[in-house]
């Protein structure tokens, strides 16, 4: 079916506090750009926009444009994201099956986000750094099996250089252990809850989301730029945010018939 002759539903973002209208500039997911509004029940509001209903594949505009209006309505409310494609049926759906039924759970969510804000933080190695360290300040088992091989033939000094390999894969895993507990020791202190997430290269020391008071958010700058100060000769830092608190909320809805 065209999207042109599809049911037409309502696109949702974002659960906020709200109990007056309320329309965004952001153009929002739909094609045909419709007006992003709430949709209101007591003092909680959906931010939706018109749209067909139709799956949206997870492509990078239609990624964009959800996360646009998301960081347009954090400026003025707190906001629960809802996970990426939902198309509610009907207002009625969104007021009586979310707004109504998850009253008390949608409020006690909002007093757990509000004056808070979402904190990202990638830590990766400088993988020859690395090396170069654990061969000059590791165990010193390393490096005499690193001088005993030396000027040796591959066939000759094999099994020397496979535990030269295991050591050093070892001694890397300690420093990483080091590395990651000394971050975390800085951020964690200031953050309310953090969530680890999985490393995604080799090179990646720590993956990590931490929800932090809008307060504080300058401490948690201040931070950073220590970390970076004293670890930047081997790592460097990708520090995002404020972001919507997608590690901490991503509300997942299903419709009834």
């Amino acid at each position: 079916m065209a999207a042109a002759d599809a049911a037409l539903g309502k696109y949702m973002y974002c659960i906020i506090g709200a109990t007056e209208p309320r329309d965004f500039s952001s153009p929002g997911l739909c094609d045909e750009g419709q007006q992003v509004h709430c949709v209101q029940a007591g003092e909680l509001a959906a931010v939706v926009s018109d749209s067909p209903i139709r799956e949206y594949e997870r492509a990078r505009r239609y990624m964009l444009a959800h996360t646009l209006v998301l960081e347009e309505v954090m400026q003025d409310f707190t906001i629960l994201p809802v996970r990426f494609g939902v198309i509610a049926p009907s207002v009625e759906a969104i007021r009586d099956q979310v707004l109504a039924r998850r009253h008390d759970e949608l409020i006690g969510l909002l007093a757990r986000m509000d004056h808070r804000v979402e904190l990202g933080i990638k830590a990766l190695w400088d993988q020859e750094q690395v090396v170069r360290e654990v061969m000059t300040t590791g165990p010193p088992a390393l490096q005499r099996l690193r001088d005993k091989i030396k000027g040796q033939s591959i066939a000759a000094s094999y099994y020397d250089r496979m535990s030269l390999g295991e050591g050093i894969e070892a001694a890397v895993a300690d420093k990483r252990e080091e590395d990651s507990s000394k971050i975390l020791a800085r951020l964690l202190p200031l953050a309310d809850e953090y969530k680890l997430n999985p490393l995604q290269v080799e090179r990646m020391v720590v993956n990590a989301a931490f929800l932090v008071q809008r307060d504080r958010q300058p401490q948690f700058d201040a931070a950073i730029e220590e970390l970076d100060q004293e670890l930047g000769s081997r790592l460097t830092f990708k520090y995002v945010g404020p972001v919507p608190p997608y590690n901490f909320v991503s509300l997942s809805i299903m419709w009834e018939q």
